[in-house]
């Protein structure tokens, strides 16, 4: 199983690169190492999950609305924030390797290798007792899970305690006592573990030292909170109300891998929902529910997704859940829910000196809100959407004969290209000319692409890997009763339907009315 999600794994990275999804960053001076450019259609797709993302959390709520805060902020924000203090993660090194790694990250894949062995197990005993098998039983009673079990609980539980108190000895105690190798060299010769800071620093102007350093932000969630008083007098906002953003953050990760599920530059969209004290944990709940009906309204399966409580909660927060998404590489945070108390209002109360708080006129009191965030990588959600469409599927070809073909599956109004317009030959002017007109009058509706290269099946592959749902053909019927061939991407059928019907019949298809009703 390993070795075939790491199989998937490549051929998502290859596809993208090969059909202009995603570039790795200044490749022509050998890379930049967990940096990458998004190429024509991938810009295209990260668009439009942007833009779900938007029309879902303020186009559909009456009490969210929407900001866009500079990357740069006073240094003050980050020391009030918590993060030029506190934001850092245990980095360790193998004297052998040279290779660095976060502690934390070495223990929990230690932590899933037991998970996988307990799997292991389960699924054995499911086989062999078949129907009659009762899998919460087999876990409370089997012996080699019970054993396992112990082992993950207790990994678990020192992990959290160690993180929550910045314990780095316990950190290498721990990856000492369980025997924990180098991945790249197998070796266990380890230095101590040490924080290292993920703020990326720069200067202002021509200001030197402390005075002038400015950071790129880690997060872009202080932008809202430091504009909660701004945009709530100007909107005329009554709690409970939610600020919207998408924006760039920026990590100094120490180890930025796995393509582009972690990196040093990456897209946010967050929505920080400020609440009256004491009803955080009723729009909490709420808010977890939204949001996993937002990932399955675009027909990601159940079994694919899952929430998982966090162990060590962050220094703000009094509740946390992620949204893991079944990657090739295995279950990982996509979307994180946080109760965030009032920290951060608190927090930039105290050291500004200007008063953060809400006036509420059915309570005639002021007090500063408390929050629950949801925040979602946009890049995640695109490797997400990414690694859920690429399929490979055989399928008859022009002649009758099976072949395989690669075949993007994207949410038809997720897809970068909603439609295709080909003339069935290129070498004839009354085909190519009636295709270029009905292009040319499509293009004003949605996303399309003229493609008279090559055969009509090549192209019709070559739609399917960009993910495009619908193919129009014009041919000689085409000039005799001005219909035309529209094929769906994913059954194959093909219609005949008038020109004048195109744009209503795709627009029907692609648009994200139903995805947002779902």
């Amino acid at each position: 199983m390993a070795a075939q999600q790491s199989d998937q794994f490549k051929k998502v990275i290859a596809h993208c690169k090969e059909y202009g999804f995603i570039y790795q960053s200044s490749e022509i001076y050998d890379n930049l190492s967990a940096v990458y450019d998004y190429g024509p259609y991938g810009v295209e797709l990260k668009n439009n999950i942007k833009q779900y993302w938007w029309k879902a959390m303020v186009q559909m709520h009456d009490n969210i609305v929407g900001l866009d805060a500079a990357i740069f902020m006073h240094p003050k924000t980050w020391k009030a924030s918590g993060h030029v203090d506190a934001f850092n993660d245990p980095l360790i090194d193998n004297k052998d390797s040279q290779k660095r790694y976060r502690a934390d990250v070495l223990i929990e894949e230690y932590m899933e290798k037991i998970e996988k062995k307990i799997d292991k197990e389960v699924a054995k005993a499911g086989k062999r007792f078949g129907d009659a098998f009762d899998e919460q039983q087999f876990r409370e009673t089997n012996d080699r899970v019970l054993r396992n079990q112990q082992k993950f609980d207790e990994a678990r539980d020192r992990l959290a305690k160690a993180m929550t108190d910045g314990d780095m000895e316990e950190l290498k105690n721990m990856i000492l006592e369980y025997e924990i190798a180098c991945p790249e060299s197998g070796s266990r010769n380890w230095t101590d573990v040490r924080q290292f800071n993920l703020m990326f620093s720069t200067q202002l102007g021509n200001i030197a030292g402390e005075e002038g350093k400015l950071y790129l932000r880690p997060e872009t969630a202080q932008g809202i909170f430091v504009n909660f008083l701004n945009v709530q007098k100007t909107t005329r906002q009554k709690l409970p109300f939610g600020i919207a953003q998408i924006g760039k953050a920026f990590r100094n990760e120490i180890v930025a891998r796995q393509f582009i599920f972690r990196m040093r530059e990456f897209e946010q969209m967050e929505m920080q929902f400020f609440v009256a004290p004491g009803e955080e944990m009723k729009w909490y709940e709420y808010w977890k529910e939204a949001r996993m009906k937002w990932h399955k309204a675009l027909g990601t399966p159940d079994e694919k997704l899952r929430f998982h409580d966090h162990d060590n909660l962050a220094h703000y927060a009094n509740a946390a859940v992620d949204i893991q998404f079944d990657f090739p590489f295995g279950f990982k945070e996509l979307e994180g829910i946080h109760s965030r108390t009032d920290f951060d209002l608190s927090q930039h109360q105290e050291l500004s000196g200007k008063k953060m708080q809400y006036f509420d006129p059915e309570k005639q009191e002021s007090y500063v809100p408390y929050v629950v965030e949801t925040s979602i990588g946009c890049d995640r959600m695109f490797l997400t959407v990414m690694s859920q469409a690429l399929q490979e599927e055989t399928v008859p070809d022009a002649k009758g004969k099976d072949s395989t073909r690669t075949v993007l599956k994207i949410h038809p109004a997720l897809a970068p290209i909603k439609c295709a317009v080909m003339p069935l030959l290129k070498n004839r002017e009354e085909l190519t000319s009636k295709a270029t007109e009905i292009f040319n009058d499509l293009r004003f509706a949605f996303s399309c692409q003229y493609d008279e290269k090559d055969a009509i099946g090549r192209r019709y592959r070559r739609q399917d890997a960009i993910g495009t749902p619908y193919c129009i053909t014009v041919d000689f019927d085409t000039l005799e009763d001005n219909t035309v061939t529209i094929r769906d991407r994913d059954t194959l059928e093909q219609e005949r339907i008038p020109i004048d019907q195109i744009e209503k019949i795709v627009r029907e298809k692609v648009s994200m009315k139903q995805l947002l009703k779902d």
